[in-house]
């Protein structure tokens, strides 16, 4: 069985090309690894009280519960994440009473391409471990005056292998 890393995009543009870098770095280990453009789900706005998941939620749950590993790239919104990954993880937890094996115990990598990003990056570690998930220590902040760098992206491409692999 190959082992799969799922990348939760939430937004096009600048984060989706990262999305894209990490993509390339991890293909290279030899994983299975897939690309959700979170933006492209073109999600309704949950509510409480809503009873029917949308389909796009729906099919993606098989996905995300047999991954055994995330990266999750979002650009800051106002000092705080954007509302698409609010929305996509407010849906995931309406699917059932299994829904946190999506996230726990799972290794999350995170990442932002972003104008600021600093607070991004602690609002996701916070949120993902609240989840469940063991979010690695390293992590990326990029933006036009700091741009990536491939060193950057391998390092955390590889240990986040490494913690698949297990």
């Amino acid at each position: 069985m190959s082992k799969r890393i799922s990348i939760l995009v939430a937004s096009n543009g600048k984060n989706l090309e990262l999305a894209r870098e990490f993509e390339s770095a991890l293909n290279e280990t030899g994983l299975t690894v897939s690309v959700i453009d979170l933006v492209d789900l073109d999600l309704p706005l949950f509510t409480p009280g809503v009873t029917d998941v949308p389909n796009a939620v729906t099919a993606l749950i098989p996905e995300l519960l047999a991954t055994h590993g995330l990266m999750v790239i979002a650009p800051e919104y106002n000092g705080s994440t954007p509302p698409v990954l609010n929305n996509f993880i407010a849906w995931v937890s309406r699917t059932g009473p299994d829904f946190r094996g999506v996230f726990n115990g799972k290794p999350v990598a995170i990442a932002s391409y972003s104008g600021g990003g600093t607070n991004i990056l602690h609002i996701m570690r916070l949120q993902f471990a609240y989840l469940g998930a063991n979010v690695i220590g390293r992590q990326l902040q990029v933006n036009v005056a700091k741009p990536a760098k491939l060193e950057s992206i391998v390092a955390i491409a590889t240990e986040l292998t490494r913690l698949v692999i297990l």
